[in-house]
């Protein structure tokens, strides 16, 4: 079994891929929705808020929020006609605040959802106000809005590219030490080669050349003892 040794280029590229990808790893926003606002009673309601606060530079209505509201009485229905807003107002700079009505979820009236445009980075004010048969009613709460850096599929794809390239490298170096290792042994003069046979030519299958050679043997053998005796 062959052991290759990556070369001190490719342990280095390996380790800044690596570095790379959980930098920019770390620095992605991929937390799940989180609350503000936790079973909050005000006015004849309980009220909680999650939110995913995810600025944009688009115009897409990225700071998203989920409205629970129930009857503080413990009633198990919400009228169908009560009417929730989300407000949204920019802390750290001058602007209009921004409202939008929250629909219902799957026809859940309790469950509500409404998305704002939240166009930058900073603090954000946000107020649900409640009107219905049971009364009116809003609950505050502050919230950070940052930038959602998730890659997309194509910047994935784009972070898989240098994984590929050490792969790449590395079946290179794994080529390369192996032609070395088939050169080295060739220099040496190591040969695979199988057990040689000798094959004897014997009875009257042998060839007539043999054969010949064979009965002059015998010939001049015998003509040799003949002088010998005389």
């Amino acid at each position: 079994m062959t052991r290759v040794a990556a070369s001190p280029g490719v342990r280095l590229s390996v380790r800044g891929v690596i570095v790379f990808f959980a930098v920019a790893v770390g620095q992605a926003h991929t937390g799940p929705p989180f609350p503000i606002v936790s079973n909050q009673t005000s006015g004849a309601y309980t009220i909680s808020v999650w939110t995913d606060p995810d600025s944009t530079d688009d115009g897409s209505a990225g700071g998203q929020f989920w409205i629970t509201v129930r009857p503080a009485s413990g009633a198990r229905s919400l009228p169908v006609d009560t009417r929730i807003g989300v407000t949204l107002t920019a802390l750290d700079r001058p602007g209009q605040p921004a409202t939008v009505s929250a629909e219902p979820v799957a026809s859940d009236v309790p469950q509500r959802f409404a998305a704002l445009v939240m166009d930058h980075e900073g603090r954000f004010r946000v107020r649900v106000t409640i009107a219905g048969p049971l009364g009116a009613a809003e609950v505050e709460a502050d919230v950070d809005a940052t930038y959602d850096t998730r890659p997309p599929p194509a910047m994935i794809a784009l972070y898989l590219v240098p994984f590929v390239l050490v792969g790449f490298l590395w079946v290179k170096l794994l080529l390369r030490r192996r032609r070395g290792d088939t050169r080295e042994d060739e220099g040496n003069g190591v040969r695979h080669e199988g057990p040689k046979t000798t094959e004897t030519h014997e009875g009257p299958g042998a060839p007539r050349e043999a054969r010949a050679a064979s009965d002059e043997g015998r010939a001049h053998s015998k003509h040799r003892r003949v002088q010998m005796v005389l």
